[in-house]
């Protein structure tokens, strides 16, 4: 018998000073069985990065050819296409083609930057892409606020992210990978 998805559900109050966009929303993540909890947490936190009307989460494990998280328009129409981990250049290749804008979020510490080195001629030449690269520390703060409930306070100003829920905080620095 196959394991089913642990559901999560999270609150969110997202105020991201850098965009003037606040907002509340209220998500539910379906933790597939082989993901960790870190990943589940990169995946909210690409959401509150880019938070806006019509971001929802893909189906990511469990189908082939859906991102983490994605925006269509009324046509059906790919606006952002976000992805989170160490994929294959030939997806993103694949993701730039369907999509006007693609952001992919690294996390994992050194492996990161070993993927990076290896994909960075590659993915120069992708015009559409941005990938953002999270500190080595972020996982096991994004880790510690993990729970089947989750409401989240988010501040996002000058690049950097806050969230906390009212016990624990995780303050992140993405940077950009150029």
């Amino acid at each position: 018998m196959a394991l089913k998805a642990t559901i999560y559900k999270a609150d969110l109050a997202i105020a991201d000073l850098d965009r003037n966009y606040y907002a509340d929303h209220s998500i539910t993540l379906a933790r597939h069985p082989s993901e960790t909890d870190e990943r589940m947490m990169v995946r909210l936190l690409a959401f509150v990065l880019h938070a806006r009307e019509g971001l929802t989460f893909g189906k990511g494990l469990c189908v082939d050819d859906e991102p983490d998280l994605w925006q269509k328009d009324l046509t059906g129409a790919i606006r952002l296409w976000i992805d989170v981990g160490l994929p294959d250049e030939k997806w993103l290749r694949k993701a730039c083609n369907r999509a006007e804008q693609v952001v992919l979020v690294n996390y994992g510490g050194r492996a990161t930057d070993v993927w990076w080195e290896q994909n960075r001629n590659a993915l120069a030449r992708m015009d559409k892409l941005t990938v953002l690269r999270l500190p080595e520390e972020a996982g096991a703060a994004l880790t510690a606020l993990a729970s089947r409930t989750m409401r989240l306070q988010c501040t996002l100003q000058d690049g950097q992210v806050w969230l906390t829920d009212g016990t624990h905080t995780a303050h992140i620095e993405p940077t950009r990978r150029t």
